[in-house]
């Protein structure tokens, strides 16, 4: 009995022995084919880079369009790029026999890089090239090798270059590219626009350049329908920001930004922006009451900008000042003529919307301007109202000083202190029961 006991234990030891003798081969072999496989990927990109320069076993002739000629291997093009390979495709169905493909949108220089990257697939560095490569590499389907021009433009944005590449960003859809050019305009506009390549763009390309500057305009704070859980307020009933809002009384509420001065424009810029469409001007007036940029609000009033030019939402720029507390901005507004009741889509002047905010020195600023206090909106409601429901106390107070009637009551039939009371703004609640 024991022997067989013995026997058995025998047997499966050994067999533990073997599977583990042959687990760590195998372990080893795939490490092995791992590294094999990395290392034939090194050999092969070396290896195909030598073959763009000799030719041998080069299948196809490459006619850039300035006449340049290079060799290449149609399994290379069609393997590294979809657009090589329909090219091909079609090159076969129409003629057989052929062995030239001719390139006319691109030069020799840009595409000798082009035949480099699909090689090698290691992008080529050259700076001043990178804008004709993304060119290239859109055209040719290499989203990596557009990735990497991107970067590169990117990194060489400045003052004289960043109209030419918002341009080049917009047309190639290079979106990382068109994020840093609007980032870069807006932080450099007056001084982008007095250059010599914004005009040459406004004259070349006024659709893209259309577009940049719509790009420009736009800011997280655009609103463009009523929030659902309040629709009857109109546009009033949602954040102004773009953010949810926090709740936060204006005590706790974070101050507005800061706003940086701009460098005042030269004679060059101030005849560059006399030249811009009504429109464009327009829009960014609206662009700079929202930046709150007193000194550019003041460059476009003074080439022609008009003060009561309005966004898609009928905003004017005196709205978005009023909504975004920017009350030496709002000033300057109304002194060069501001409509202080002027209407949005929704019905909501400008002292609606700094309600709304809290903004209460702007509040203070519209009411003294002879703002009408018990304006309503599409749904009744009052600057009062707006104050009521988010909490504003102070601007509430600074609406009732101004003469606001704390009874009036909006379509739905609320006064100020119901809205309130709703929304338990306890502190509210007190200002507007006192007498």
């Amino acid at each position: 009995m024991f022997c067989r006991n013995a026997s058995w234990f025998i047997r499966i030891f050994v067999a533990v022995v073997i599977c583990s003798g042959y687990s760590r081969p195998v372990l080893v072999t795939a490490a092995l084919t791992a590294g094999r496989v990395h290392e034939a990927e090194e050999v092969t990109a070396v290896d195909l880079g030598a073959l763009l320069d000799t030719g041998d076993g080069a299948v196809l002739t490459l006619l850039a369009g300035d006449n340049t000629q290079l060799v290449a291997h149609r399994a290379i093009l069609a393997a590294r790029s979809p657009v090589f390979a329909g090219m091909l495709r079609r090159l076969t169905l129409e003629a057989s026999s052929s062995s030239q493909l001719a390139l006319s949108d691109t030069d020799g220089p840009v595409l000798r890089q082009v035949l480099a990257y699909l090689y090698t697939l290691q992008p080529p560095q050259l700076p001043s090239m990178a804008p004709q490569l993304l060119v290239a590499a859109d055209v040719y389907g290499l989203s990596v090798l557009k990735a990497h021009c991107e970067q590169q433009v990117a990194a060489q944005l400045s003052v004289g270059t960043a109209s030419a590449t918002g341009v080049l960003a917009i047309r190639h859809s290079a979106n990382m590219l068109k994020q840093a050019a609007v980032a870069f305009i807006k932080a450099h506009l007056l001084h982008v626009i007095a250059t010599q390549g914004w005009a040459e763009a406004v004259v070349n390309d006024p659709q893209t350049v259309a577009e940049l500057v719509h790009l420009i305009a736009e800011t997280r704070t655009d609103t463009s329908t009523p929030g659902a859980a309040e629709s009857r307020t109109g546009p009033s009933s949602q954040s102004l920001s773009g953010h949810r809002d926090d709740g936060r009384s204006p005590a706790t509420a974070a101050p507005p930004t800061t706003p940086q001065a701009a460098p005042q424009p030269d004679d060059a810029a101030v005849s560059h922006l006399r030249n811009l469409s009504g429109d464009m001007k327009g829009e960014m007036l609206i662009s700079a009451a929202k930046e709150g940029s007193v000194s550019k609000v003041r460059t476009l009033l003074a080439v022609g900008a008009d003060v009561e030019a309005k966004d898609e939402n009928q905003r004017t720029a005196l709205h978005w000042a009023a909504a975004m507390g920017h009350e030496e901005v709002a000033a300057h507004l109304l002194e060069v003529g501001a409509g202080v009741n002027a209407r949005d889509r929704w019905q909501n002047t400008p002292l609606h919307l700094a309600a709304w905010k809290g903004h209460a020195a702007v509040v203070r600023l519209l009411a003294a301007s002879s703002a009408d206090h018990n304006a309503r909106d599409q749904s009744g409601s009052t600057p009062l109202h707006d104050a009521a429901r988010r909490g504003r106390a102070e601007a509430a107070a600074a609406l009732l000083e101004a003469g606001a009637d704390r009874e009036d009551r909006n379509y739905g039939g609320d006064t100020p202190l119901d809205l309130a009371e709703r929304n338990n703004h306890q502190h509210l609640i007190d200002i507007l029961r006192s007498s």
